[in-house]
């Protein structure tokens, strides 16, 4: 419940009650300052409230914009204040400064002049207090409090002007995305968010029926057959139709939420990895084991994000960020073709599962994966060696979040908590180095031995100590956004090598499972510290073992064990991770949305 108050004397023929209304807000009129401050009192705390100057003209989009997004503690349009409860004794406060201020007396008397000033003052008080108050980009919107009849006329004629309900649509669409969900996604799903809406439809609802076709895409592939598979390639379409629909219902009704972002993001993962399986099973009916392929891909996509959020936390508050590399593709950026031809080249989700459904219909699993190995393995040098390059030409400070974000993003368990004490004095920005070569040393270890041999364990144990003295220093090197990445790529390879050399089968696919329940952990760390919350509780991060620590049990389980008694060992670790991680997991999001955390909306990089 919203409760909205209408300040000043009423206008003759204004609508704005009905457009408040219209908004969900319940509306209330106070004529001068005073019944405004009696009338904000008597408002429950737990309510959002607004304060609207009772001469506003404008838009019906732009009051939306400016009084009910939910991810700002405060916002303002000229004319228009509103506050959530956290910012409530802050709204207090600086009405009271402001009705007690040199306008105070003359509130009132003149109908929509200082009446308007009232609700701008306040939101200018309510800056200066140290409240930070959202101002959204109205563009083309009319949002005004006219200050005589002329002026009224005027406002009125230019909001008839503009077809606001055109301007929502099309800011439904994220401004920056990829080609193909551009041009062959966007220009309908957005009349499908619009449609959701008018029935009362959430985003969430959208995200789940997008899991839940992607869910049936993917046990048409598990069908083996060419009709699964062309039915296969044709849901997931439609699930990522949906998938665009509701984040674009979210921008054009502004229902965001902590809960939704984590749904929309995590849902993202869990629809394109279930997708390979189905593949991977699908092939397996037709005599073709494709599960190290699958697995693979999932690797090397996993890798992919953990390069683009280690950069983006290492970088997007770094001080003197300054870089001739940056400065080039800022200008490559600004140029037609090559924005396309630059988006499409990191095979963004667009691309790629657009990619994936068209050689699904029309080839095999192996195709399939091969291509899409192929493309995210281009799509992966070419992003990291343009970062590394912006990194290295780059003179920037980094901060202490940031390297506080790059430690949680490394995983690091009780393991190496234990070695950090013996390998401390390691020189500064040496922590790429030193975890690739560990990363190194445990790769060639695992693939050039034979499975039960003891050789990988004594590589996890070089890793594990390499591990810990990568992380000994804060990670504030010019590079040190590629450890986490490095650590990804070192667990998963290993544990697919592993299951690939035990040849038997159930271990490649029980290898899929505990790769997968691993990388929701660290994809739930990311998710976690983009919402300013910070990583999983320490005791989860130690329950799990901590990259090192599950690298090393690993290695063990496959030194000390038969072929078949590995591939149970694997379900079981699989099993067990999946059920700490999911279990800890969603208590915290549905707590944290139950709390009314603040809400969360993404619009970064096409994943």
């Amino acid at each position: 419940m919203s409760t909205a108050i209408v300040t000043g004397q009423p206008v003759p023929g204004s609508s704005l009650e009905g457009e408040l209304r219209a908004l969900g807000f319940d509306v209330r009129l106070a004529p001068d300052a005073a019944q405004a401050g009696a009338a904000l009192a008597a408002v429950p705390a737990g309510q959002r409230v607004a304060l609207v100057d009772a001469g506003f003209v404008g838009h019906t989009h732009a009051l939306r914009l400016g009084l009910t997004d939910p991810r700002f503690a405060a916002s303002a349009v000229p004319g228009a204040v509103s506050v959530q409860p956290a910012a409530r004794e802050a709204l207090t406060g600086a009405l009271r400064d402001t009705a007690q201020g040199p306008s105070a007396t003359d509130f009132g008397t003149r109908a929509g002049t200082l009446a308007g000033v009232l609700a701008d003052r306040v939101a200018e008080r309510l800056t200066v207090s140290g409240t930070e108050v959202h101002h959204p980009e109205l563009g083309e919107l009319v949002a005004a409090v006219p200050a005589d009849p002329q002026a009224r006329n005027e406002a009125r004629q230019a909001v008839a002007a503009v077809d606001d309900e055109a301007i929502r649509l099309r800011t439904a669409v994220k401004a920056r995305d990829g080609f193909f969900t551009t041009y062959c996604i966007s220009p309908y799903s957005r009349y499908i968010a619009r449609w959701c809406a008018r029935r009362g439809l959430t985003p969430n609802q959208v995200t789940t029926a997008s899991l839940f076709t992607a869910l049936i895409a993917a046990g048409c592939a598990a069908t083996g057959t060419r009709v699964g598979f062309v039915a296969a390639g044709l849901l997931l379409l439609f699930s990522f139709v949906l998938d665009c629909t509701d984040g674009q219902l979210a921008r054009y009704s502004l229902q965001y939420s902590t809960l939704g972002a984590w749904l929309d993001a995590t849902f993202d993962r869990a629809k394109e990895y279930a997708y390979y399986a189905g593949l991977a099973l699908g092939a397996a009916r037709g005599g073709d084991d494709v599960w190290a392929l699958a697995l693979g891909a999932m690797v090397l996509q996993t890798c992919r994000h953990v390069v683009d959020f280690s950069f983006n936390e290492a970088n997007h508050d770094a001080t003197a960020n300054t870089s001739p590399t940056a400065a080039l593709s800022d200008k490559l950026d600004s140029v037609g073709w090559t924005v396309w031809v630059r988006r499409m080249i990191v095979l963004p989700i667009g691309e790629r599962w657009a990619l994936i459904a068209v050689l699904t219909a029309l080839t095999t699993p192996r195709i399939t994966f091969i291509v899409l190995l192929i493309g995210c393995a281009l799509a992966a040098t070419y992003t990291t060696a343009g970062r590394v390059l912006r990194s290295l030409t780059r003179r920037a400070t980094r901060t202490d979040r940031a390297a506080q974000a790059l430690t949680e993003l490394s995983d690091s368990g009780p393991l190496s908590e234990l070695l950090q004490r013996a390998v401390r004095g390691v020189p500064r920005h040496t922590a790429p180095a030193i975890a690739a070569l560990g990363a190194l040393v445990l790769v060639l270890a695992t693939a050039l031995s034979d499975y039960g041999s003891w050789w990988p364990v004594l590589g996890a144990a070089v890793y594990a100590l390499t591990s810990a003295a990568a992380v000994s220093r804060p990670l504030k090197g010019p590079l040190d956004w590629l450890v986490p990445p490095v650590f990804r790529a070192a667990e998963y390879g290993t544990i697919l090598l592993i299951a690939a050399k035990a040849d038997v089968n159930g271990a490649l696919p029980a290898a899929f499972g505990l790769v997968a329940a691993v990388a929701y952990h660290h994809y739930d760390t990311v998710y976690r510290i983009r919402g300013g919350t910070g990583a999983p509780p320490h005791w989860l991060v130690r329950a799990i073992g901590g990259h090192e620590g599950r690298t090393l049990v690993v290695t063990v389980i496959a030194a000390l064990l038969t072929n078949t008694d590995f591939t149970v060992a694997l379900t079981v670790c699989a099993v067990a991770v999946a059920l700490v991680v999911l279990v800890e997991s969603i208590r915290y999001w549905v707590t944290a949305h139950r709390r009314g955390a603040p809400a969360v909306h993404d619009e970064g990089e096409p994943a």
